[in-house]
């Protein structure tokens, strides 16, 4: 596969499982005619791929995207240690075309906050009236953008662009996924209690390896016989939101929520708004996302090197995304 294919599969698949559906086009159209509008100067700095692509935080950060692949090194993060480790390996006469990471980095780190505006239609899905899940998101984008603004974002990709190695993260897209994946699977299961979800969750092998090195699903706030109620799964969106998200989710009749992580803070408005929450896991939660996309690089003949946390698991690809 080209470079520019798996990327452009990426931002496919995303689409594809996305919970707000069409409305992505009407989103991608606006960002459209907002552009049209712009002046000469404004148009030199902008990025010309959110008008095709509405996942800011995934981008082929080093590469033409014409580059052949047919083996990647893929991790949930690549940072400049996994870049010399990628480089060494090629020493050793391994082949490695392309660095896959998860979490952002580069341009994609520093627009991070731009896919938060998600978590408002996944609140509105789960009865939350939107302008008000729109308010609550409102202050918490501006608090991510302003706390990405100082950080060196480039450092990792300098470094696989002076070693001469093609880089993409696909962030969103994977966890989308993931979201996507669980959902369907707690629909189809038989849950009762919070504990329900923690063992259908351990049917899975990424929670199950996970566990075997202390970090699996932990239950963090309300207890494992408590009945789960309606379940909120919050995999996608970019990074933490707003605590003052859990009241109003209780109150739309929210019981338990699963996520990947969560700050103390919003453990504790949880725990206020007796919420059920269970953290998955990040890692697992991160790999089984990615693998459901690595899948389909594979059955595309790209090799994959697993690292830096990814628990590879393989499953069927699904044909109609090829």
């Amino acid at each position: 596969m080209k470079l520019k294919e798996i990327y452009q599969l990426a931002v496919d698949m995303g689409k594809r499982y996305d919970l707000r559906g069409e409305y992505l086009s009407a989103l991608l159209e606006k960002k459209l005619a907002d552009f049209e509008k712009l002046s000469e100067q404004e148009r030199d700095f902008y990025d010309m791929e959110t008008l095709r692509n509405p996942y800011s935080d995934t981008r082929i950060l080093v590469g033409t995207g014409e580059e052949e692949i047919t083996t990647v090194m893929s991790g949930i993060d690549i940072e400049t240690p996994e870049i010399l480790l990628a480089d060494r390996l090629r020493e050793r006469g391994h082949k490695i075309d392309l660095l896959l990471a998860h979490h952002p980095e580069g341009m994609a780190a520093a627009a991070l906050h731009d896919v938060m505006h998600a978590q408002a239609d996944m609140m509105e899905k789960a009865g939350v009236p939107i302008n008000i899940a729109e308010g609550i998101m409102a202050s918490r984008i501006s608090e991510v953008q302003r706390g990405m603004m100082p950080l060196n974002h480039q450092r990792a990709v300098d470094a696989a662009r002076l070693l001469d190695l093609p880089f993409v993260c696909v962030h969103s897209p994977a966890d989308i996924m993931v979201s996507h994946f669980l959902q369907e699977l707690i629909a189809k299961s038989e849950i009762s209690t919070v504990d329900d979800i923690v063992q259908l969750l351990l049917t899975l092998p990424e929670y199950r390896k996970a566990s075997e090195v202390k970090a699996g699903p932990r239950i963090v706030a309300g207890d494992k016989k408590r009945r789960a109620g309606k379940i909120f799964v919050k995999m996608s969106g970019g990074t933490a939101g707003s605590e003052k998200a859990y009241g109003k989710l209780a109150a739309a009749g929210i019981g338990t929520y699963i996520c990947m992580h969560i700050p103390d803070k919003h453990r504790q408005e949880a725990r206020e708004n007796n919420i059920n929450v269970i953290v998955a896991g990040h890692m697992a939660s991160d790999s089984l996302g990615m693998n459901l996309f690595l899948d389909q690089l594979e059955s595309n003949g790209v090799k994959i090197i697993p690292c830096s946390g990814l628990i590879r698991v393989k499953r069927i690809a699904e044909p109609n995304l090829h």
